[in-house]
């Protein structure tokens, strides 16, 4: 299908009055280009002010700077880092009931309790309350999940409601770190001392609830995709456990092979020309990235996984001022996980090929993948 949207045209208007684009540097210059709003309210939509993710500069870059103070460089240089033995620590329990002769379900028994945990370690949450983050990371990505049957009112409702829910929580949960702060991402925001550096409760809460999210639900996708990957192509599963080193690499293809995150949108100041193509201001551009992750015209042989891969400038984590925050973490994560499944899954077969998928068209990864030992 990627194929040929690609072979459509740059862009490939479509009957709802969006415009796809499929091609490798189409996309990445759209990514780069302030013309672009990421912002739903730019069509003119009444809604409340989104997460950073779908704001533009200079509100974007005043909160993804604020955000990222407790979690990255200049400000926490360490963080990430200081993460690994946690995260191989987390690892190594979740493979202890790994025996051979029992079916497992590489999502529900790793790939999902590993970035969940570790993020909300990250910020804070203690080990008892983490069962409530499921059910409400559920409600709110089941949201998105496409639907063209049925009526999403009241899925929608959900969504909104574990999305306040979770917000509530969080907020409640930095209050409690005011003047008695942790080691930890919603005590360095509660108790910032600068007030000019400070969230809103509004702000931090919204912010929270993305990271969480974010930081957690593409990161299932990368490491489930990696393992079905891996099981289909036996011949690089065995190279990876002969030539561990290359596994770095291994996870830059996976995210340009078979990325977490599939599309983005963006929307038009102005009525544009991209590529020859007028869009009107307000519609709805639809930047498919896994299309371009695929692109004959950026990388050789592009169907083909190869862990070795030279020059590999995906889009998996997208790229321009939204590039993806938790790239960082999501990376040491997926090493750790694929590095601890390599000995799994030499011998380890699936139940079912293709396993089922959510139905969602950002999000792309298996909602289960059932393997026997």
């Amino acid at each position: 299908m990627y194929a040929e949207l690609r072979e459509a045209g740059p862009v490939v208007p479509q009957a709802d009055g969006s415009h796809l684009v499929g091609t490798y540097h189409h996309i990445a210059a759209l990514l780069h280009d302030p013309r672009m709003s990421a912002d739903p309210r730019t069509r003119g939509e009444a809604t409340h002010k989104p997460p950073f993710l779908r704001l533009d500069d200079p509100e974007h870059h005043r909160l993804r700077t604020l955000a990222m103070r407790p979690f990255g460089p200049p400000h926490s240089p360490g963080r990430v880092d200081g993460m690994r033995d946690e995260i191989d620590r987390i690892t190594r329990e979740l493979l202890e009931p790994f025996e051979a002769g029992r079916q497992i379900d590489i999502v529900d028994d790793f790939a999902y309790p590993l970035p969940v945990t570790v993020i909300c370690r990250l910020l804070g949450v203690p080990h008892e309350d983490e069962p409530l983050f499921r059910a409400w990371s559920d409600a709110i990505v089941a949201a998105a999940d496409v639907r063209p049957d049925d009526d999403s009112t009241e899925q929608d409702k959900v969504g909104d409601q574990a999305r306040m829910e979770m917000g509530g929580y969080l907020l409640n949960l930095a209050e409690q770190r005011r003047g008695k702060p942790g080691d930890d991402m919603l005590s360095a925001f509660a108790n910032e001392s600068d007030p000019a550096l400070r969230l809103t409760d509004e702000e931090l809460a919204e912010t929270a609830v993305l990271l969480l999210i974010a930081g957690h639900e593409t990161t299932v996708n990368l490491i489930t995709n990696g393992a079905l990957t891996l099981l289909r192509q036996p011949e690089q599963l065995d190279r990876l456990r002969r030539e561990p080193e290359l596994l770095p690499r291994a996870v830059e293809e996976l995210l340009r092979y078979e990325p977490p995150v599939h599309m983005r949108e963006r929307i038009p100041h102005a009525d544009t020309d991209i590529a020859g193509t007028l869009v009107p201001a307000g519609a709805s551009v639809i930047l498919v990235l896994a299309s371009g992750n695929r692109d004959p015209m950026r990388f050789p042989d592009p169907d083909r996984f190869d862990p070795a891969r030279p020059d590999n400038q995906h889009l998996g984590f997208g790229s321009g001022i939204h590039a993806c925050y938790g790239g960082p973490l999501a990376r040491v994560e997926a090493y750790a996980a694929l590095g601890a499944l390599l000995p799994c899954l030499g011998s380890a077969r699936l139940v079912e090929d293709p396993p089922p998928y959510r139905q969602n068209a950002m999000l792309r990864g298996p909602r289960h993948l059932p393997i026997h030992l």
